[in-house]
C-alpha cells in the first residue's frame, strides 16, 4: 500500500531544499553535480532507468532561457543599459546559472515526478550501476 500523496507547497518546498521528495529527510547531492542513488531513508530511486535524466535537463534549459530572457529585457527596455554590456552580461549568465540551477532542476524533476506517479523504491536485489 502506497503512503498518502504529500502536499504540493510541502514537495515544492523540499525540492527547493533540495531534500528527498517523499520523505524530506535525506539530501539529494552526493557530492557537487552528483545526485544520489536512492534516498538513504525511505529509499525512493533518484536514477531510474536511462533517459530519465533528460526532464532534469530540460527544466535546466528552460529555466535558463527564461531567466536569460528576463534579465535582457529589463537590461535593455528598463535600465537601458548597453547593447554590448548587456550580451556580457547574458553570456556570463548563460555559462553560470546552468552550473549554479543543476541540483535544483534535478530536485524540482524529481518533485514533479513524485507529484505525477510517485517514486519507485531502490531494490538491494537489484544492482546499479
Amino acid at each position: 500500500m502506497d503512503p498518502p500523496r504529500q502536499s504540493i507547497l510541502k514537495v515544492i518546498s523540499r525540492a527547493i531544499r533540495l531534500r528527498c521528495p517523499a520523505c524530506g529527510r535525506s539530501s539529494l547531492i552526493e557530492r557537487p553535480f552528483h545526485i544520489k542513488h536512492h534516498c538513504p531513508e525511505c529509499r525512493s530511486l533518484f536514477k531510474r532507468e536511462e533517459g530519465f535524466f533528460v526532464g532534469a535537463i530540460l527544466a535546466n534549459v528552460i529555466s535558463t532561457e527564461f531567466v536569460i530572457l528576463v534579465v535582457c529585457l529589463i537590461s535593455l527596455l528598463v535600465v537601458g543599459a548597453s547593447y554590448q554590456t548587456v550580451l556580457v552580461v547574458l553570456f556570463i549568465l548563460a555559462v553560470m546559472f546552468p552550473l549554479l540551477f543543476f541540483h535544483h532542476s534535478w530536485s524540482l524533476w524529481l518533485a514533479f515526478d513524485y507529484l505525477i506517479e510517485s517514486l519507485p523504491k531502490y531494490n538491494p536485489a537489484k544492482r546499479h550501476r
